[in-house]
């Protein structure tokens, strides 16, 4: 009795029913009503004479004042002028006169003159011509009408009664059996809904429904299509991104363990040459879990940004020194082209300096020597923009929209050792995450064999002031 599709059904039964026993109590009260006072009027015979008269009494006056004394008179005499189906029966009449345009002149001893004739008094009543021309209306009513009926009366009212109450129970009938189909109906999605869900709670990211029915359902739908491929899409990246690390944090540990192996076999002197590599080897680790916390952080919204006005120059010019040496050492020429209005940005100068770091680092590693790399900065709508650009290799069409995914590699096939400055694979996914998380955003162009370009905007700070948490906060 807790289901919904029950609840529905016992609700949709009540209302029919309840709607349906009105309706037909309402028809049979009325109905019967109505009919008797149809046999009011029906059953009296046309009083011509007395038409007649009236007429006469306005052809001499010229209007109807005075003629309540005539039909005082009339109506105090017992009259046998109505009729009954089982025969005649005598009775006391009640008379109703109105003028040309309907309005009520007399109305008996207790009536209500001027009133307009209601549409059944209209029906009844009695044209009053005089000249060709309608001087009025008389309606003659039965006074104390008996109560009984004739058997055709009986007849009648009782098989109306009769389908009344059998058009009521059939209706009753088919709206219980219209609850359970559209009960059923407006509940089948809401079941198959459930049963994803119970999947998805399994782990089965799969499932999807077929969004139909109302708008509502529709809309649930959805929304449920889209969240379960969100988390099949999450799922997927976890997965790639622990088999991944996994892999990243074996190679190094297999460098160590091999090294430490051959020395303690005396395969390797211990001396501080050897002793270097595996310290260098350590330091790989240890910026592969900081990168990892980072990127842990940033997806947390618990990433400690100290945003603050700040002037773009200084920190690019202390990023392009601080790599100079090493481009220098690979043959690559690293410079910034700034110019000197550049309007001040809201963001965290050590922050700003670890995403240039991480993309001069990325576009040192793919330039070949005699190659160059430069840092630009320009104003922009509502922003500064910072590029880096360098003269490399390029990004393929098919690989650009990955570049910024964790341990993503256009070059499957680069292995540990190869990379440039022991890169872990998460710099551009760090960048991504500081930027954004800064209130700007990033992207790459790229063209094979023309080099490839990183840009990315940080809010000015008097256009985002209101927009920035305050300096030293958590940016969520």
């Amino acid at each position: 009795m807790n289901r919904l599709w029950v609840r529905l059904t016992l609700a949709f039964a009540l209302v029919i029913l309840v709607a349906v026993g009105v309706i037909a109590l309402l028809a049979g009260l009325t109905a019967g009503r109505e009919f008797h006072r149809y046999l009011t009027y029906s059953d009296i015979w046309p009083n011509q004479v007395l038409v007649d008269v009236l007429a006469r009494y306005y052809r001499f006056r010229g209007d109807w004042r005075g003629i309540e004394i005539i039909l005082d008179q009339e109506a105090r005499l017992p009259n046998p002028r109505i009729g009954a189906r089982g025969g005649r029966w005598a009775g006391l009449l009640r008379f109703v006169l109105a003028d040309a345009q309907g309005r009520v002149i007399y109305d008996g001893a207790e009536g209500q003159p001027g009133r307009l004739l209601r549409a059944e008094e209209r029906a009844a009543a009695q044209e009053i011509e005089v000249d060709g021309a309608v001087a009025g209306y008389l309606v003659t009513v039965v006074v104390d009408r008996p109560p009984f009926l004739g058997p055709l009366e009986e007849i009648f009212l009782s098989r109306l009664q009769r389908w009344l109450i059998l058009g009521a129970l059939l209706a009753g009938v088919l709206g219980l059996l219209l609850g359970v189909v559209l009960s059923r109906s407006l509940t089948a999605p809401l079941r198959r809904l459930a049963e994803a869900a119970r999947a998805v709670a399994n782990r089965d990211f799969s499932r999807r429904v077929q969004a139909e029915g109302s708008t509502e359902v529709v809309q649930v739908a959805q929304a449920f299509n889209q969240m379960t491929a969100a988390l099949e899409e999450a799922e997927r990246q976890r997965r790639n991104m622990v088999a991944d690390i996994a892999h990243e944090l074996r190679t190094p540990l297999s460098v160590l363990q091999g090294n430490l192996q051959a020395i303690l076999d005396d395969v390797y002197p211990l001396n501080k040459e050897e002793i270097a590599r595996l310290y260098d080897e350590t330091r790989l680790l240890g910026r592969l879990v900081d990168d990892l916390r980072e990127l842990a952080l940033a997806d947390a919204g618990q990433l400690r940004l100290n945003l603050q006005p700040l002037k773009v120059a200084p920190v690019v010019q202390a990023t392009v020194e601080s790599l100079s040496l090493a481009a220098e050492n690979q043959g690559v020429a690293l410079s910034a082209e700034l110019p000197e209005d550049l309007p001040l940005v809201r963001a965290d100068p050590d922050r700003l300096g670890q995403v240039l770091r991480n993309l001069v680092v990325n576009a040192l590693q793919h330039t070949p020597a005699g190659g160059s790399v430069v840092v630009r900065a320009a104003p922009t709508a509502g922003a500064v923009e910072i590029s880096v650009a360098d003269t490399g290799e390029g990004i393929a069409p098919e690989d650009l929209p990955h570049v910024f995914e964790r341990f993503w590699r256009a070059d499957a096939s680069r292995s540990w050792d190869k990379r440039w400055a022991g890169g872990t694979g998460l710099g551009l996914s760090v960048a991504q995450s500081l930027v954004e998380a800064q209130g700007g955003r990033i992207w790459a162009e790229s063209a094979l064999g023309r080099g490839s370009t990183f840009r990315f905007t940080l809010p000015l700070a008097g256009d985002e002031a209101g927009q920035a948490p305050p300096a030293g906060t958590t940016r969520r």
